[in-house]
């Protein structure tokens, strides 16, 4: 059950944070010098991101349920600071030097302040979970994983945002690179699990 909120975070990792590119140019305009500045701010982001995505899907396999909240607890709490560290980020760099992407910045900031609210509503549902009744735990497990693939279906202004020549510039470096979690050395795919 919480193998299925594992790999939709796993999946996260991808859709959320995903800027990927691959460029060691040297020459920089006005748009890569931004690029630069705001990858730069958010290179350690992407690393606890994934870092997040690996102790939920690690402890899902054991399935403790004790083990399960204190892990997608602190994953949540990670996963709000992630975003509030990519929002305050685009604050910090300012207006990116393509007037028409200027929008979709501001979008793109609004759309990570909305997310780290909600990773922090899941870390509160997941703390108020009753882990010694079983079956009401992993009922609430299933209320948060189902809550949490519909806000990562929820990236509209990010993926705008990745398509522009702002983020396009973004996907040149290494900062705004994906770090992608390792997945579980022992996760096969469940018989009762079911995306």
């Amino acid at each position: 059950m919480n193998k299925k909120l594992a790999a939709v975070l796993s999946g996260g990792a991808v859709l959320v944070l995903a800027l990927s590119g691959c460029s060691s140019e040297e020459k920089t305009n006005p748009v890569d010098d931004w690029a630069r500045k705001y990858c730069d701010q958010v290179k350690t982001q992407f690393k606890i991101k994934a870092e997040a995505d690996q102790l939920i899907a690690v402890t899902a396999i054991d399935g403790k349920p004790a083990d399960l909240q204190a892990a997608d607890s602190k994953a949540f709490q990670d996963l709000a600071n992630v975003n509030k560290a990519l929002a305050a980020a685009f604050r910090t760099v300012g207006t990116t030097p393509v007037e028409d992407d200027e929008q979709l910045v501001r979008a793109a900031t609004a759309e990570r302040d909305a997310s780290a609210a909600f990773y922090l509503d899941l870390k509160k549902q997941v703390d108020a979970l009753d882990t010694a009744d079983q079956q009401e735990f992993a009922d609430g497990l299933m209320v948060v994983s189902e809550g949490f693939a519909k806000a990562e279906a929820n990236e509209k202004a990010w993926n705008k945002l990745r398509a522009s020549e702002t983020g396009k510039a973004m996907g040149k470096f290494e900062g705004c690179r994906t770090v992608k979690a390792k997945p579980p050395a022992a996760a096969g795919p469940s018989p009762s699990t079911s995306s």
